[in-house]
């Protein structure tokens, strides 16, 4: 492994996504803007089912509706994502601002709502990542090549080292990408939106049942900001010591 001055190089960046709504297609990025609360622009929407216990889990995701990931959000103005107003093009062709309540009635006819979260509307930590290697060991695990976007990642890396889950052993570490800083606080605990292909909408529970038996139900890992930046693709990534 190649030792700069400030720490160690554990990868490079070939992945970068935002999620303008979640559970809704992903954004593939060049370079981006990471504050306090994630990348600029990055689930600040969210479906929330009517009905459902506050205290529960009542946001509308691809668990409750597999097709979500062919619902495709875009920025008005894409140079200022946190004021920008939100497009959603359906799968049908059709284009509704995020908050046209017919958009929400086709998206869950039993009844649901857009709400607005400045800060992300995260299920954990705001910042997550996975490798490029450990996507292909599950693979292997599988039997079955695994779009990256099963796993819906901000970042992908390719490893310094072609052993998988290199990620896992950064819990509790700095990386500094590009302008970043970034903790790595957990490891990514999975849940069945990965048994999702993301282009078919068809579900393959070998996938959960692989992460479960054989990574503890884990795969990839989250994190957040220790000092805003910018972050592009093939940025070194680097564990500073």
């Amino acid at each position: 492994m190649h030792i700069h001055g400030n720490g160690g190089l554990v990868g490079r960046v070939v992945g970068l996504w935002r999620y303008p709504v979640k559970s809704m297609r992903g954004e593939a990025l060049n370079e981006v803007n990471v504050s306090w609360h994630g990348l600029a622009g990055d689930r600040r929407w969210a479906f929330v089912r009517d009905g459902v216990a506050q205290s529960g889990f009542p946001w509308l995701t691809l668990r409750e509706r597999a097709d979500m990931n062919h619902y495709l959000p875009s920025f008005v103005d894409p140079t200022q994502p946190d004021k920008s107003s939100t497009l959603v093009r359906t799968p049908g062709g059709v284009t509704f601002d995020v908050t046209d309540p017919t958009l929400a009635a086709e998206l869950w006819p039993d009844g649901a709502r857009v709400i607005k979260h400045d800060r992300g509307v995260f299920d954990t930590f705001p910042l997550s990542l996975i490798t490029r290697q450990t996507i292909e060991a599950l693979a292997g695990m599988v039997s079955t090549p695994l779009d990256v976007q099963r796993f819906r990642p901000n970042l992908l890396i390719d490893a310094a080292s072609d052993a998988p889950f290199a990620e896992d052993e950064w819990v509790g570490r700095i990386l500094r990408i590009g302008d970043l800083r970034m903790r790595v606080d957990k490891r990514d605990g999975r849940c069945a939106v990965i048994t999702i292909d993301p282009a078919t909408s068809q579900k393959e529970p070998s996938v959960l049942r692989a992460v479960v038996r054989q990574r503890q139900g884990c795969a990839g890992v989250y994190g957040s900001t220790v000092a805003p930046g910018r972050i592009a693709l093939d940025d070194d990534v680097l564990i500073i010591e």
